[in-house]
Formats: C-alpha cells, structure tokens, sequence
C-alpha cells in the first residue's frame, strides 16, 4: 500500500513543484504569451493538486488508524500479538523517513511560492499524521498482527489483510508467506512480522483455520 501510495505522491509532486517554481521565480511562459506570476488559473491549479495530494494522505491516514484500532480488539481474534522487535524499528524507520520528506517539500513549496499553500498542507498533514501514528504506534505496542477464523490481520505502516475465503494454497519462500486464492490472485505478508518465539504457535493456529480439503498449506514454515 505504502509504496504505491508513495509513489502516486511523487508523481503529482513533480507538475506540483514544477508550476511553483515557474510561479515563484516568474518564469516567462512563451507559449502562453505571459509569466509565471500572471500565469492564468494558478490558483486553480495549485487548489486541484492539494485537494488531491491532501486526499491520498487522508485515506492512507484512514486505512492505517482503523488497522491498529482493528487489531487493537485482542479478545476478537485467536491469537494477537506485537509485531516483532525487527518489524517495529524499520517501521519506525519508513515512518521518520516520510516524515522529514513531506515535512521538506511543504516548507520547500511555500518558500518558493506562497501561492503553492494548498499542496503544501497536503504534504504537511501528512508530516503530522506521521508523527502522531508513530507515537501511539510505539508509546502503545499498536503495531500488531491478528489471526481470526476469517483473516490474518497486520497494522503497522501498511495495513494487510488476508482473508480466507476463496484460498486455496499457503505456502512459504524465503520471508515472506504467499496466499493464492482463486481466479489466480496472490498475496503474501513478511514473515519477520512475527516474533521468532511466536512463530510456531501461529503456523500451528494459521493452519487450524484452514479447510484441509480445499487449502495445501505447506508444513515447511518456521
């Protein structure tokens, strides 16, 4: 999720911070017969990009506070535990990293052009949702992973969710445990998520919820 997500914000921050340079420094737009500073629907345009960048952060800021709020409800699942110790730095990690980029480029946008307000509280609430997600996150072991009889459950900066229905094949390669369903679909969740001591509890119950009749679970995993 997060890198699809990341990479959509840098694809619209590319027009976004070419148009506020042009703007800001007044460049001459000879095609246009004009300047930067008089360029027509300025404000239009920088107004579009916001709402759009300000938008994906939102839904991203949606989706991550009601996984960790999901997984959250221990007495709901069959086995809830934190994400291991390895799972939370890098976590922590990603999330420091993100928040000194976006940080920048909304105090970049706005010193180069004033005009350029509306991207830059896009980038910026994306900096303090960060901020705040990282230290309920750590302050209150947030980051979890939870089995149901229907789903495996992970919340931390991505949220991950693979249901049941419709799998027909779990199996194991290298770090990460792969879930093929019908119609071809795959999906898959990093093993290192699990605290090592946790692991053969979980494997143990992940196949108890499984139909053996109708799902090859591999007995490789560790």
């Amino acid at each position: 999720m997060n890198r699809s997500i990341n990479v959509l914000l840098v694809f619209l921050l590319i027009p976004t911070m070419l148009v506020t340079i042009i703007v800001g420094f007044d460049l001459p737009l000879t095609f246009l017969k004009t300047t930067g500073a008089e360029m027509p629907y300025r404000e239009e345009v920088f107004l579009g990009f916001g709402l759009v960048i300000l938008m994906i952060n939102l839904r991203r800021s949606i989706r991550r506070w009601v996984g960790i709020s999901m997984v959250s409800k221990v007495a709901k699942f069959k086995w809830n535990q934190p994400v291991s110790a390895t799972r939370r730095k890098r976590v922590f990690t990603y999330l420091i990293l993100e928040i000194l980029v976006m940080a920048f480029v909304a105090v970049a946008l706005y010193v180069v052009s004033p005009q350029a307000w509306m991207p830059a509280i896009g980038f910026l609430f994306g900096a303090f949702d960060n901020v705040i997600f990282s230290i309920v996150g750590i302050s209150k072991n947030s980051y979890r992973v939870g089995l149901s009889s229907k789903a495996l459950v992970i919340a931390d900066r991505e949220v991950i969710v693979l249901y049941f229905n419709g799998l027909r094949k779990v199996s194991q390669q290298q770090q990460s445990i792969y879930f093929d369903y019908i119609k071809g679909l795959q999906m898959d969740f990093p093993t290192d998520c699990i605290q090592e001591e946790h692991r053969a509890e979980f494997f143990k119950l992940l196949e108890a919820q499984m139909d053996p009749e109708r799902v090859y679970f591999s007995h490789k995993m560790v």
